[in-house]
């Protein structure tokens, strides 16, 4: 997948003027990329342009107009993005109520080596960075990839069906991938 480039980021005085357009763009595309995966985890598919929203949003936010600083989030964020054959995706796990929530992402722990694509009847695990991983719970937020063979790639690629899911003792729960994530999902891996 194609990586964010220092010659794609603006200043942040040039950013707030087309802001509200990309950003709105970039809000309807992730439309096509989010997923419920049962009532407690939404899972967005991440892309270049998802990815470039995030770092412009960090750098206006944060103020950030150091060169090492804006390379150190480009490097950052770049890491979230799939390489070839491979999906990316940020999973949020939502609980509303703060002492579920913890209580859920106590009994979760574990849950984000248990994340699947399941593609012309091949499943894919997903892979967590090590280094997001906490020891006594499960990240509210994690991050995956998921490494397709070629043969998932290419039935991925030609619009067939593909279920994504997770399977941990605190949480279990499946949904086939509807025709416009599929879609997405096909670009990401021509990209």
């Amino acid at each position: 997948m194609k990586t964010v480039h220092r010659s794609e980021i603006l200043p942040i005085g040039d950013y707030e003027l087309v802001r509200d357009r990309f950003r709105a763009r970039v809000i309807v595309e992730k439309k096509d990329r989010r997923v419920h995966l049962g009532d407690k985890a939404t899972c967005v598919f991440e892309n270049h342009d998802t990815v470039l929203l995030q770092i412009q949003e960090m750098l206006r936010t944060e103020r950030i107009t150091r060169e090492a600083a804006i390379a150190h989030e480009i490097e950052t964020y770049n890491e979230l993005l799939g390489g070839t054959n491979e999906l990316s995706c940020t999973v949020m796990l939502e609980v509303v109520d703060e002492v579920a929530r913890d209580a859920f992402l106590v009994a979760a722990k574990g849950i984000e080596k248990c994340f699947f694509i399941e593609v012309a009847g091949e499943r894919c695990a997903g892979q967590a960075a090590e280094d997001r991983t906490l020891e006594d719970r499960a990240s509210a937020v994690i991050y995956l990839k998921f490494a397709l063979s070629a043969a998932a790639a290419a039935a991925l690629s030609s619009g067939g069906p593909a279920t994504l899911g997770v399977d941990h003792a605190a949480y279990r729960a499946q949904i086939a991938l509807g025709a416009q994530v599929t879609r997405s999902l096909a670009e990401d891996l021509a990209a």
